[in-house]
């Protein structure tokens, strides 16, 4: 609804769509309170924020200047219903998105700041969730999602996604959003769940419209749809009947969606051409050895070690070091895996993150150094993010107690 209003109204005009969206946000509050749930609720709210539009452009088109490629057509009554209705037809909404998506990613802002502005106008994010996905403090991002606005604000009209130096050179912080959006997703900070499967389904939404667009279907596009698909296989099984998170070495490999698996490595394939490898590739070939694997016994942690070392290579990070050397300890033991994480750099950063402590507490319960695994556990829960986690950790934390094996944490 943001993107196609602000494709009538312009870029510049950011704040007006957004309030015409609370609008009919507002609007439905109010009505389905008395009338009920439509049977189309998002056709509602498409049909409520039309009208509300049509009703400021007749209102404010003497006193506000709209979408510049629009022009004359927003000026005549003849033409603005028929251009309005147009807009907002299913193929135009698609544009729109995409337009919407490679506008928030102009040169002028940091990627990060790009990042914000698409999960936020986008994809709904609070200032709360992008903050958890870039490890920020939630008032520095509600700062730089004010100053892209503004920036975004500036520019005269949206993105043309025809062109295609411009669109390639936005792609890579596009790509980037929609990797945040699934992680967020699959594995985030959100303090209501720690899966919430609607935003694997939008990122993964949001991806296969980048791939229909003929200058999307790049190598690391299909690598990065390649990479969700495996991902979101595997959901039926990160949630157990209790409710209760399940590690990947703990879940029912039968609940599997196989189809997601299939479609998963059928991207892959796709995304073997040229020669760039990008991170989404080895993310992926990561994931499909978890696919693969019909036990947790045939999973080929050699291969996933070396993997992850191409990802090191290509964006080190002390999250991506802790999988690794969590992987390390797979394929070689504890001792080892525990090695590994001492040495990562910088792991203030994983502070705040409560599967380091847990990785800590894991391999040293293995190692059958229980009190040390307790404080760990415990240090774990300091930092929970959110039921689940807190339940998950709570169970680790009384597994010291009574001694009970587990197999381990990684693919949290």
């Amino acid at each position: 609804m943001v993107a196609v209003l602000t494709r009538i109204f312009g870029v510049h005009n950011l704040a007006l769509a957004e309030d015409v969206v609370q609008d009919a946000f507002c609007r439905a509050l109010e009505v389905w309170k008395f009338q009920g749930l439509p049977e189309n609720p998002s056709a509602w709210l498409m049909a409520t924020a039309k009208n509300r539009a049509l009703d400021v452009l007749r209102r404010e088109r003497t006193a506000l200047t709209f979408a510049p490629e629009l022009g004359r057509l927003l000026e005549s009554e003849w033409t603005l219903a028929p251009v309005v209705e147009e807009l907002f037809a299913a193929n135009a909404i698609k544009d729109d998105l995409l337009r919407m998506m490679f506008s928030c990613c102009q040169p002028r802002l940091a990627e990060e700041a790009q990042v914000a502005l698409i999960l936020h106008i986008l994809c709904g994010f609070s200032v709360s969730e992008i903050a958890g996905a870039f490890v920020s403090s939630p008032a520095a991002i509600e700062k730089r999602i004010t100053r892209a606005k503004k920036i975004l604000a500036a520019s005269k009209r949206l993105l043309d996604v025809t062109s295609a130096a411009e669109f390639s050179a936005r792609l890579p912080a596009v790509h980037r959003a929609l990797y945040l959006l699934f992680n967020e997703g699959y594995h985030g900070a959100s303090p209501e769940s720690a899966v919430r499967v609607e935003l694997c389904r939008e990122a993964m939404r949001l991806t296969a419209l980048l791939l229909d667009h003929p200058l999307g279907k790049t190598p690391e596009s299909y690598a990065l749809a390649a990479l969700m698909c495996l991902h979101a296989a595997r959901l039926p099984g990160r949630v157990d009947a209790s409710g209760n998170l399940s590690s990947l070495l703990d879940q029912d490999r039968s609940q599997w969606d196989q189809d997601l698996v299939a479609e998963g490595l059928k991207l892959l394939e796709l995304s073997a051409t040229g020669s760039e490898l990008a991170e989404y590739h080895v993310e992926a070939a990561i994931a499909s050895i978890h696919a693969r694997a019909v036990r947790i016994e045939d999973t080929d942690w050699k291969a996933i070690v070396a993997l992850y070392d191409s990802l090191m290579a290509l964006r080190p990070s002390p999250i991506v070091a802790l999988n690794r050397a969590i992987a390390v300890a797979q394929q070689e033991g504890p001792e080892r895996g525990l090695e590994e994480i001492h040495a990562i750099p910088d792991t203030d950063r994983l502070a705040a993150y409560p599967f380091y402590s847990a990785a800590l507490g894991e391999l040293e319960f293995r190692r059958g150094r229980r009190e040390i695994a307790r404080g760990h556990f415990q240090a774990a829960l300091g930092v929970a993010r959110n039921d689940m986690e807190r339940r998950f950790l709570e169970q680790r934390v009384l597994r010291c107690q009574d001694g009970s094996a587990g197999k381990g944490l990684q693919g949290k």
